[in-house]
């Protein structure tokens, strides 16, 4: 369900980034699975989403990049339930969990694209910052008030 909910708020995005990337809800359902059951069971979300990603949304320029793009990076969202008393650090974990595996993606993949002068490495944090720290503020803000919400209901 989680995975399901993800892809479709995956569809809207906010902003999207010329070479990948957007800015989107789709690691909301990822991060309250995990802050609400666990990181293991948030972990097992986002690799299915990962895998629906892959379906739904595809970008291969080689299998090793498919697996750290797609299932790896999102498995990792789900270490946001490693800190459930905490969601906003537990957002932030995930987020940069998600954030290693695509820099070391787009630093060994997509070198090509860095802007001329910038070491790859520098490039491809830079890059994926640019949207995954406004993706996790907005997710931030949505977790705590819908987990807000619901310790008033």
């Amino acid at each position: 369900m989680s995975a399901a909910l993800a892809t479709v708020l995956g569809l809207i995005r906010i902003f999207r980034m010329p070479q990948g990337g957007s800015v989107s809800l789709e690691m909301l359902p990822i991060l309250y699975l995990s802050l609400r059951r666990g990181s293991a069971t948030g972990m097992v979300g986002g690799a299915v989403y990962g895998f629906v990603q892959l379906v739904t949304d595809p970008y291969v320029a080689h299998p090793i990049q498919f697996i750290l793009d797609y299932p790896a990076a999102y498995t990792l969202v789900g270490l946001a339930g490693l800190l459930p008393s905490r969601p906003g650090l537990g957002v932030a974990l995930g987020t940069l969990g998600r954030l290693a595996i695509h820099t070391c993606s787009g630093a060994i993949f997509f070198a090509a694209y860095a802007w001329e002068g910038w070491h790859t490495w520098s490039y491809s944090l830079v890059y994926n910052l640019s949207y995954l720290v406004p993706e996790a503020v907005i997710c931030a803000i949505a977790v705590s008030l819908i987990l807000h919400s619901r310790q008033k209901a």
